[in-house]
């Protein structure tokens, strides 16, 4: 669709600019100066490339999440014009700004959360691509989304989003959400016990930060999908079905109820469905080089192994029986992932480690962001005393 010139720039604010995604998105807005304008700008600790990124695109706020950044003195090059400030409140001052349409949520966990509830609340348009978000709020953030409202950035919910449009969900039989299956493909339980961090973060065919490609070498990052689907799409979790596919050409499919399968296929690449998310309702010219499937060749498909992977089988649990669980499971994973980042518990632990703060978890109605910010300490704490238990450092 040919782009419309004379409508007005959409003013971007990137939460968490200096991470993977939040990196492509402003390579997409640096591709596209004439619809998209970068106003604001967060980060948690680098601070050097938040300077960078704001003399680059002139704007006009900017926060550091870490407080112990918040002093650096590097913060001192920001453009005259730039308001700088500090921690989770300036984050949601500045989602909630007058000049703010879009708000693109790349924080790195259930952090994002409270960036999230405030953008839809404050009527912005929300590109979100921290699954988090839903995983742990969903019961509270969806209700407030209006219709294109929220739109989301993962490659496989924006392709779902994407094989939707037009479609009504009652006639979907089942959603088919792909993954690449990560670097233990094929693996037994008693492979994985001795795989180090380096192993885990390489993965075969996307470029993210370290906590989700070791969420999709555990498949925890498809678990967490699942539920994050649940609640975009409305779809019973029993009809969200995990499909390895491992060019990642594939990014998910869906299934109607007359047997016609719509897929959305495309490069590996990030920046596609953060344009999309931004240039919703329009289509642009791609950020990608495209995909020749002349020269693909065969497309492979397998299922899940979850007694390899009992991190997709916790997921699950989490998502059937709902409520605060999603929150412990999460909290709880953010936990054992940091921990195995530092080599303090090995890549089977994680699940160890999830599964008995899940246990020891009293199920609640979700009731508010408060509520859901008390539970996520309590599963901190209690994850920290699982891997104690289980002897970690």
């Amino acid at each position: 669709m040919p782009q419309d010139h004379s409508a007005p720039r959409l003013r971007v604010a990137i939460l968490g600019c200096t991470g993977s995604i939040g990196a492509q998105a402003l390579d997409v807005c640096r591709r596209h100066p004439d619809e998209l304008e970068v106003v604001a700008l967060s980060a948690h600790s680098r601070t050097a490339e938040l300077v960078a990124n704001a003399r680059e695109f002139g704007i006009r706020r900017a926060v550091v999440t870490d407080p112990a950044h918040a002093s650096d003195p590097v913060l001192n090059e920001l453009p005259v014009i730039c308001a700088l400030s500090t921690g989770k409140e300036g984050v949601l001052d500045l989602v909630r700004h007058d000049d703010v349409d879009c708000v693109l949520n790349a924080i790195v966990g259930s952090a994002g959360l409270e960036a999230s509830h405030a953008a839809l609340c404050a009527g912005k348009r929300l590109a979100l691509a921290n699954k988090e978000s839903l995983v742990v709020g969903g019961d509270l953030l969806m209700p407030l989304a209006a219709p294109g409202q929220l739109l989301p950035v993962d490659s496989e919910h924006n392709a779902i989003f994407q094989c939707l449009m037009g479609d009504n969900t009652r006639d979907v039989h089942c959603i088919w959400l792909t993954c690449s299956g990560g670097p233990f493909f094929g693996r037994t339980e008693t492979d994985l016990a001795s795989v180090t961090v380096h192993d885990a973060l390489a993965h075969p065919t996307w470029n993210m930060g370290a906590k989700i490609t070791i969420d999709s070498a555990t498949l925890m990052n498809k678990g967490l999908e699942r539920i994050e689907a649940m609640h975009l799409f409305g779809v019973p979790l029993d009809d969200i079905r995990v499909l390895i596919q491992r060019q990642s050409k594939i990014h998910s499919m869906v299934e109607f109820v007359d047997g016609s399968v719509i897929a959305h296929l495309g490069a590996s690449d990030m920046r596609i469905p953060i344009q999309f998310a931004l240039s919703y309702p329009e289509r642009w010219s791609t950020p990608a080089p495209r995909v020749d499937f002349r020269q693909l060749g065969s497309l492979e498909f397998a299922a899940p192994d979850p007694d390899a992977f009992s991190c997709l089988a916790l997921a699950e649990r989490a998502g059937r029986e709902g409520r605060t669980l999603p929150c412990v499971l999460n909290a709880a994973n953010e936990v054992a992932v940091d921990a195995f980042l530092h080599e303090r518990c090995s890549f089977v632990d994680i699940a160890r480690v999830v599964e008995a703060t899940m246990d020891a978890h009293r199920i609640e109605d979700v009731e508010s962001i408060q509520q859901l910010r008390a539970i996520d300490i309590w599963a901190r704490e209690r994850a920290r005393y699982a891997l104690s238990s289980l002897g970690c450092a």
